[in-house]
């Protein structure tokens, strides 16, 4: 391999929306939960995207923001209360922007996910009453595990939501618009819709998740329309401001048969008619494999059939995804731990850019550091990550929620390491 700065991933790219992407790495969204009790970015949330911006990113995904304060994934997370005065809340994300970008006159392309968890908003996170049922597209509650504790948990956590009117879905839709609305006066790039990990959309989009007989359910199509009516909605909303981009998420995850394949291929050519410009999926171990030459023999002995089993349906899920619609730029993000491994990625036509989250909080210097630094070797350049092990009563107690909550928290904290100085004089 030559120099880094031929390789296909150090190289610019154009969104649909005219964006102009420096390279294509992108540092993927994560849970910050760094907000306080006004859900506004703040002085260590601002500090935290500094860093970022110094890392030579193509672009930065934020952690996702709620778009109804009273409906909350976590507690500690951003969200747009409305109950605020506007100026007070563009002012503070304006300061988001200026800093993630680098400073008033930086250029590092972000971009600001924007979400609602649906079911998934535990009683205590929200500003509504402990009463107030949950939202969702059908009154189907969550599945936290099969044991006595994960019923009882998801009965006194979460409960059975309520399904949504009408009314309701264009509340949410408004609420999508006027976070866009926002993001895009403060001076971010455009917006990521949150359509994956089993929130809000995501759970119009399942089968499962949505039982509705009304427009927003019924066919695979009809259960993608409130996305694309989001996607249509904003675009039209900011039609003044030159280059702001519009993505949806999407996670393989959520489609493991052929059958569900086969209907998010529909849902997709619903949602990209609606105009969007840029596709993210992620889920599963891209890398892992070896790209098409698969694992050591060692290394398949220590997988479970259901760990390969979902990787191998992401690789074909995400090729999928590239031969149905190749003219939309695609971000893939999931198990990415090397320079090489990226690169082939790209320069097979496999995606458009690279998602990397855990790694870009270890070192949100990364590219700069190891990914397009000459000095490091072919075999040097990788991506560190640190395993966390789910202790065995976690296990044992079978919640599946408290299990993966276990790793959001333990780097969450490791983000706010990252703004102390002496953290960023050891990166530098």
């Amino acid at each position: 391999m030559g120099a880094t700065t031929d390789l296909h991933i150090a190289q610019p790219i154009t969104l649909k929306s005219g964006l102009t992407l420096p390279n294509r790495l992108v540092k993927a969204a994560m849970a910050e939960e760094l907000a306080g009790n006004d859900l506004l970015p703040n002085e260590t949330l601002s500090t935290l995207y500094g860093r970022w911006s110094e890392g030579g990113w193509g672009l930065v995904l934020t952690g996702n923001v709620q778009v109804d304060h009273m409906h909350l994934g976590s507690s500690n997370g951003l969200a747009f209360d409305n109950t605020l005065p506007a100026a007070t809340t563009l002012e503070a994300y304006k300061a988001y922007a200026t800093a993630a970008k680098g400073g008033p006159n930086g250029t590092t392309p972000v971009i600001v996910q924007l979400n609602h968890p649906g079911r998934q908003a535990p009683g205590f996170a929200g500003r509504r009453s402990f009463f107030s049922k949950a939202i969702a597209p059908s009154a189907l509650p969550m599945d936290l595990g099969r044991g006595i504790l994960a019923r009882v948990l998801n009965r006194l956590v979460f409960g059975t939501p309520r399904e949504m009117t009408t009314a309701d879905i264009e509340a949410v839709k408004a609420q999508f618009v006027r976070g866009a609305r926002v993001v895009a006066d403060a001076g971010f790039d455009g917006v990521e819709i949150h359509a994956a990990h089993g929130y809000l959309l995501a759970q119009f989009l399942s089968a499962e998740g949505n039982v509705r007989t009304d427009k927003y359910g019924g066919t695979p199509e009809n259960r993608a329309r409130i996305v694309a009516e989001i996607v249509e909605a904003i675009k039209s909303e900011v039609k003044g401001k030159a280059g702001f981009t519009v993505g949806v998420k999407l996670n393989s995850v959520d489609h493991q048969s052929v059958d569900d394949l086969r209907n998010c291929i529909k849902q997709l050519k619903v949602i990209t008619d609606a105009g969007v410009d840029f596709l993210e999926i992620s889920g599963g171990s891209y890398e892992d494999p070896q790209m098409a030459v698969g694992p050591a023999d060692h290394e398949k002995k220590q997988r479970s059939d259901r760990t390969e089993a979902r990787e191998a349906f992401f690789l074909e899920f995400a090729s999928s995804i590239r031969s149905e619609f190749p003219g939309i730029p695609l971000i893939v993000t999931g198990g990415f731990r090397s320079r090489k491994g990226m690169e082939a990625a790209v320069a097979a036509g496999d995606c458009d850019m690279i998602g990397i989250g855990r790694p870009a909080v270890l070192n949100p210097l990364l590219p700069q550091t190891i990914v397009f630094n000459p000095e490091v070797k072919e075999q040097d350049a990788t991506l560190y990550v640190k395993k966390l092990e789910t202790p065995w009563i976690i296990k044992f107690l079978d919640v599946k929620a408290i299990g993966a909550g276990i790793e959001t928290i333990w780097y969450s904290g490791q983000m706010k390491e990252v703004t102390k100085p002496s953290t960023k004089q050891s990166l530098a």
